[in-house]
């Protein structure tokens, strides 16, 4: 059953990813809003819904390392895995303020996530945790991003130069309503099959939340940046995974942390730091070749070194 749960819940993710990427594409339009400022809020929000959901259900239930690695863990997918997929399908043209704004600051989430997370190591504290101080903080981050997206849609309204088919708006706004909850639902079913064949084979919790329930997690936006990068919507593609991560590091966990103090352990620095250097990796690969693209072998690169984090977790 699980195995029929797994397919069923992949065939639900992708449909859903083409009702959501059609119907965003076509408000943008309507609205005169970029894509770049859709995928950025609008389809992030979605595409992250899952993380939320395994969050507030881990923080509920006491099992505070099988949230962390799940946002940790999804955000390296989104990076290293989604864009790689994506950019092998077709290069993906990122934006100049994307390059040197949005990047960076998904980056620095990543940077400050890490330093609230290592009061022992910075402050000599008996002991690390995401605590309710740390959690308002990622949630102010979080407010300055929502007002910086919004300064964004301003400038850029009218930029976009991608062919988008037009639907009315009820249709539109039905298709993005329908495609965010087919995500969520899709997601749903994929994880919970997931976790439950991996917790047969004996997986431990933080090694759960970083592989088998960060990717599934992660799967609304590799079905929508993969479906974007199809119809050659690389704003929407790009914007879904960089405003995800922000979304994960800076809603998420600060809501998690909000509900529940979150303790760290020495072993979720390594993940931290490999979270930091894809998103530093993302940045310093769109001025190798030709600048501003995500090239197809730059795909296959991300792809070959998150099959080598996969592997070092698990053996």
């Amino acid at each position: 059953m699980d195995l029929i749960f797994l397919a069923v819940g992949l065939a639900v993710l992708i449909k859903s990813a083409n009702w959501l990427v059609d119907g965003a594409a076509s408000i943008a339009k309507r609205l005169g809003v970029s894509s770049l400022v859709i995928g950025l809020t609008i389809v992030a929000f979605g595409t992250s819904a899952p993380e939320l959901v395994v969050n507030l259900v881990s923080v509920v239930q006491g099992n505070t390392q099988l949230a962390i690695g799940n946002i940790v863990g999804s955000n390296i997918a989104n990076i290293l895995l989604i864009l790689g997929v994506a950019s092998i399908i077709y290069p993906l043209t990122v934006k100049s303020t994307t390059v040197w704004k949005e990047i960076p600051l998904a980056l620095l989430a990543s940077v400050i996530v890490m330093a609230l997370a290592n009061d022992a190591l910075l402050d000599g504290a008996p002991f690390s945790t995401l605590s309710f101080i740390d959690g308002i903080v990622l949630l102010a981050f979080f407010g300055i991003f929502l007002y910086y997206t919004y300064g964004v849609s301003k400038v850029a309204a009218g930029e976009d130069g991608e062919e988008v088919k037009e639907f009315s708006t009820l249709r539109s706004v039905v298709m993005v309503v329908a495609g965010l909850a087919g995500l969520i639902i899709g997601g749903k079913l994929l994880v919970d099959a997931a976790v439950s064949i991996a917790s047969a084979f004996g997986m431990s919790e933080s090694l759960i939340g970083l592989t088998v329930v960060a990717i599934g997690t992660s799967l609304p936006e590799l079905a929508t940046s993969a479906v974007a990068a199809f119809k050659k919507q690389s704003d929407i593609a790009i914007g879904n995974v960089v405003g995800s991560n922000i979304f994960n590091t800076f809603w998420i966990l600060g809501v998690s942390a909000l509900i529940r103090p979150l303790p760290m352990v020495p072993a979720n620095n390594f993940d931290f730091l490999v979270s930091i250097g894809a998103s530093l990796l993302l940045f310093l690969a769109l001025f190798v070749g030709r600048r501003h693209l995500l090239e197809r072998w730059q795909g296959h690169a991300f792809i070959g070194l998150y099959a080598a984090y996969i592997t070092i977790l698990v053996t």
